[in-house]
């Protein structure tokens, strides 16, 4: 069965730097887009970042761009998110996805079917 889990959240202080990982298993993970979402509390569900199934292409919300990187190693089956000159905005559970379809990587979050657990970011001095 297809599972996705997260890790790597924890605390950081403003302008501080996070990487989070998403171990993928149960499909052909090289085959499909993947994004990463984030919901803060009281807030809905927000997606932050996509990637194409070979890593070649990228979108990312305005409110990361510049800040945060993805990226994925189909070879490990690993989706990661680099989080650069973190806010206290950013703080949110954070979470992966994986796209219905092979060639689908961006912000419509009805287009994915498959989600992890989430990993907290918590961004405070």
């Amino acid at each position: 069965q297809v599972q996705l889990v997260e890790s790597g959240g924890g605390l950081a202080q403003p302008g501080g730097s996070l990487r989070l990982s998403c171990a993928a298993s149960g499909f052909t993970f090289s085959s499909y887009g993947m994004s990463w979402a984030r919901q803060a509390p009281g807030k809905r569900l927000e997606w932050v970042s996509g990637i194409y199934k070979d890593g070649s292409d990228t979108y990312y919300a305005d409110s990361v761009k510049g800040r945060f990187t993805i990226s994925r190693d189909n070879a490990k089956n690993t989706l990661y998110l680099q989080m650069n000159s973190l806010k206290s905005e950013d703080t949110a559970l954070y979470y992966c996805a994986k796209s219905r379809l092979r060639y689908y990587y961006d912000s419509n979050l009805d287009w994915y079917d498959y989600w992890g657990q989430g990993t907290q970011v918590t961004v405070s001095s």
